[in-house]
C-alpha cells in the first residue's frame, strides 16, 4: 500500500465534495491491486467533515456550483472504472475511485511502490501555498507541451491534406476500374448460372430418360442397346457433375456462397459420409476406414460444405488407389482448431505436382488417369470453400505410396459479423432451470461445465469470447456469471470491471474461476467468488447456490458401470431438485461416497471391480457412511432369499426394466428425500 500526506484545506480546487474533504484535513491514499497485467489502481480520499448535502443531486447531473460547473464528480465517474462515494451530515465523506491501468504498463511490485513513496514524500510541500506552486508549475509544463503538440499538429493537418487530394485523385480511378470489373464479373456469375439451368435441365431429362430405358419400362433393349444407354447415361452424369461444380466455383468467386452454421457432431458427419461413399467402394482391394470421432466436440460450421470438401477429398481417394485402405480420422488442434485428414495408400503426387491439383481443370497424367476421369475441379473448389469457412487445405504425398489430405478450420464458424450468429441463444434455456452465464474459451472445459451442471437445476448458457458474454447479457439476464481470466489475450478485467459498472449487470453475482490466483485484484473489482482450476463439481454448484441464495439440493450418487444404466437414470432424476453424482464402478463410489457424503446412493450389484454387495459391506463398517440411505438398481432376477437380505441393508429394490414405469418422487421418500409409501420392492 502507498499512502500519501494528509490534504491541507487551502487546496486550490472548485468542487464543493473536494472542498468538504479538504475543509479541517484529510487523507488520500493510492494502492495498487494484483500481481498480473493490468494493475488496479485505487485512489481513497477521506475526511471528517460536514459531509455533501446535495450528493444526490450532484450525481444525477442537476446540481449547478456557484463558482463553477459542479460537474467535478460526474466525471470523475465518467473517467474512472470503478467510482463510489459515501457521505452523511456531520460524519464525513469517503470517495473511492478504481481504474484499471493500461495492459502493456509494467507491474509494479513492492520495492517499487517503497521508491515511488520515498520520491512523494521528498517533493512533499510544507504548505498549501508550495502546494499551489507546485500544481501552478506542473500547469505551465502542461500548457507548453500542448503548444508544441498543436504546432506539430498544424504542421501535420497540412501534410494530410495534401495526402488527401492525392488519395482522392487514385480512389476516382480506382472506383472506375472497381466498377468495370464489378460489371465483368456479374456478367460472368449471370452468364454461368443461366448456362448451368440451361445445361442442367436436358441433362436431368437425359439421365431420366436413360434411367426409364434401363429399367426396361417400354421393353426389352438388345445388348448393344443396353451399352450404348449405359455409354449415354454416363456421358450425362459426368457432364452434370462438371455444371455443378461450375456453378459452385462461380459463386465462391461472386462472393455469393451463404455460410449456413449449425452445431453438428463429426460422428455423425462420419456415419453420413460412409452411407454415403459405400456405394463407390467397388474395388475389394480398398478398405475405407473412419477413424472414431466420439471425443470430438460439437462444432459449430456449415456441415454440407464441411461433407463436400471431404466427399472431394475421400473420391479422389478411392479413384487413385488399386490395394490397401483410405483412412478419415479427425483431431483437435491449437486453439479453438480441428484437423480432417483423408489418408490412402495409392499412387501418390509427385512433388513438382502438388500445386498442379489444386489448379482449375488441372489434371496429372498416370496410369489411372483415362479410367477415372474427372473434371479437375473438385480439389480446387474444395480449396476456396475452405477459406469460406476460416481455414485450409493441405496434402502432404509420396510418389507410388499414398497420400494426406488435410482440411483444417475453426471450431466455431466466425463471419464478418460474428454478432449475427449467435451461438450460446441458438437454444433458449429450459424456463424451469436457472441460466448461469459461462465466459469460456476452451471446448474441453465448456464439456466440464456442462456436465458439472447437469441435474442441479442451473442450466449453462455458453459464450467463447467478451463479445458474445455481451450479446447473452443483452438478451437474457442469468442468476451468476462464471468468467475466465484468461480467453485468448482478452483484457477479462476490464469486462469484470464493466459488469460492475453498468446498472444493468452490477447485481449479478459473478464467480471467477482460472488458473491465475489473484483474487485481491477481483474482489476489488467487485467479484462476489472465486475458484482455483482445477475444481471438484461439488465446489461449483455449492459457490454458486451461495451466490444465487438456493438451499442446498440433495445429493444423489449413482453407482454403476453402465454408462447407458447411469446416463437412463439420470434422466428420470433430471425433473428433481437434485445433485447427481456419478461413479463407473464399486472403488470409484466408495471413494465419491467417502468425499461428498451424498444423501442417497443407487447402487448396481453386478460391477467388474467390486460388485453391489461387496459396497454395501463396506458401507456399512464406515461409520461415516454407514447410514447413507441406498437403493439397489439391478438387471438380475434375484431369489426370495436375496431380496430379504438386500431390504435388511437398503430402503429398495428397483428393477432397471421398470425405470420408465417407477415414481421418483415416491421412490425417494424411502431416502426420506419425499414422502414415503408403503411397499418397499418395486
Amino acid at each position: 500500500m502507498l499512502r500519501t500526506r494528509p490534504v491541507y484545506p487551502p487546496l486550490f480546487l472548485k468542487l464543493r465534495a473536494t472542498r468538504s474533504i479538504m475543509r479541517g484535513g484529510g487523507r488520500a491514499d493510492y494502492l495498487l491491486e494484483g500481481r498480473t497485467a493490468p494493475q488496479l489502481f485505487i485512489v481513497r480520499i477521506s475526511d471528517n467533515g460536514g459531509g455533501i448535502h446535495d450528493l444526490d443531486s450532484i450525481l444525477e447531473g442537476r446540481y449547478q456550483s456557484r463558482t463553477g460547473m459542479g460537474l467535478g464528480i460526474v466525471g470523475a465517474r465518467r473517467l474512472m472504472d470503478q467510482f463510489q462515494i459515501d457521505s452523511a451530515a456531520g460524519k464525513g465523506t469517503t470517495v473511492s475511485l478504481k481504474k484499471l491501468l493500461p495492459r502493456r504498463a509494467p507491474v509494479i511490485n513492492g520495492p517499487e511502490l517503497a521508491t515511488i513513496a520515498a520520491i512523494l514524500h521528498q517533493e512533499r510541500p510544507q504548505n498549501a501555498f508550495e502546494e499551489l506552486q507546485h500544481q501552478n508549475q506542473e500547469l505551465l509544463r502542461a500548457l507548453e507541451e500542448i503548444r508544441t503538440r498543436q504546432a506539430e499538429l498544424t504542421r501535420l493537418n497540412r501534410e494530410l491534406e495534401d495526402t488527401n487530394r492525392g488519395v482522392v485523385a487514385l480512389y476516382a480511378e480506382l472506383d472506375e476500374k472497381a466498377d468495370i470489373l464489378r460489371r465483368a464479373d456479374d456478367l460472368k456469375s449471370k452468364f454461368l448460372s443461366n448456362m448451368s439451368h440451361e445445361f442442367r435441365s436436358p441433362l436431368n431429362s437425359i439421365l431420366a430418360l436413360s434411367g426409364l430405358l434401363l429399367n426396361r419400362s417400354d421393353g426389352d433393349l438388345t445388348a448393344p442397346q443396353h451399352q450404348q444407354v449405359v455409354y449415354v447415361r454416363k456421358a450425362a452424369q459426368d457432364l452434370l457433375e462438371l455444371v455443378n461444380d461450375l456453378l459452385d466455383l462461380a459463386k465462391v468467386e461472386a462472393g455469393k456462397v451463404e455460410v449456413r452454421p449449425l452445431e453438428f457432431e463429426v460422428e455423425n458427419l462420419f456415419a453420413a459420409l460412409r452411407g454415403m461413399l459405400r456405394p463407390l467402394l467397388l474395388n475389394q482391394s480398398v478398405e475405407l476406414v473412419f477413424e472414431d470421432a466420439t471425443n470430438i466436440p460439437s462444432l459449430f460450421s456449415d456441415e454440407g460444405k464441411v461433407s463436400q470438401i471431404l466427399r472431394n477429398f475421400i473420391s479422389n481417394a478411392l479413384k487413385f488407389t488399386e490395394r490397401g485402405d483410405i483412412r478419415v480420422s479427425a483431431a483437435l488442434e491449437g486453439e479453438g482448431g480441428i484437423q480432417f485428414l483423408v489418408s490412402d495408400s495409392g499412387i501418390g503426387i509427385a512433388p513438382e505436382n502438388i500445386d498442379l491439383i489444386f489448379q482449375d481443370f488441372a489434371q496429372i497424367d498416370s496410369h489411372l488417369q483415362k479410367r477415372v476421369k474427372g473434371t479437375g475441379l473438385g480439389l480446387p473448389l474444395s480449396k476456396k470453400l475452405a477459406t469460406v469457412l476460416g481455414g485450409s487445405v493441405g496434402v502432404e504425398s509420396r510418389l507410388g505410396s499414398g497420400s494426406d489430405f488435410t482440411l483444417h478450420i475453426p471450431m466455431r464458424y466466425r463471419g464478418d459479423e460474428p454478432e449475427v450468429i449467435v451461438t450460446p441463444l441458438a437454444v433458449l434455456p429450459d424456463p424451469h432451470m436457472l441460466p448461469v452465464l459461462v465466459v469460456e474459451d476452451k471446448p474441453e472445459m465448456m464439456m466440464m461445465y456442462r456436465s458439472y451442471l447437469a441435474g442441479s437445476g442451473f442450466e449453462m448458457v455458453p459464450a467463447s469470447t467478451t463479445r458474445e458474454g455481451e450479446e447473452v447479457l443483452s438478451r437474457l439476464r442469468p442468476v451468476a456469471i462464471i468468467l475466465d481470466i484468461v480467453l485468448r489475450s482478452e483484457d477479462t478485467w476490464a469486462f469484470m470491471a464493466q459488469l460492475k459498472k453498468d446498472d444493468r449487470t452490477r447485481d449479478i453475482p459473478v464467480l471467477v474461476a482460472s488458473t491465475i490466483e489473484d483474487r485481491n485484484k477481483g474482489f476489488h473489482l467487485g467479484v462476489e467468488s472465486y475458484l482455483l482450476k482445477p475444481f471438484e463439481q461439488a465446489d461449483l454448484i455449492r459457490e454458486l447456490r451461495a451466490l444465487t441464495g438456493q438451499t442446498d439440493a440433495k445429493k444423489v450418487l449413482v453407482i454403476d458401470d453402465q454408462e447407458r444404466d447411469r446416463y437412463l437414470l439420470k434422466q428420470r432424476l433430471r425433473g428433481l431438485p437434485l445433485m447427481i453424482l456419478e461413479a463407473p464402478g464399486g472403488m470409484e463410489g466408495l471413494r465419491m461416497a467417502s468425499k461428498a457424503s451424498p444423501d442417497v446412493i443407487f447402487l448396481d450389484l453386478v460391477m467388474p471391480d467390486l460388485t453391489g454387495f461387496e459396497v454395501l459391506d463396506r458401507l456399512k463398517i464406515d461409520p461415516d457412511l454407514a447410514n447413507i440411505p441406498v437403493i439397489i438398481t439391478t438387471s438380475q432376477i434375484l431369489s426370495e432369499n436375496e431380496q430379504q437380505r438386500l431390504l435388511q441393508r437398503t430402503v429398495a429394490i428397483l428393477s432397471k426394466g421398470r425405470l420408465e414405469q417407477t415414481d421418483f418422487t415416491e421412490l425417494l421418500g424411502y431416502a426420506g428425500i419425499q414422502r414415503p409409501s408403503s411397499e418397499k420392492a418395486l
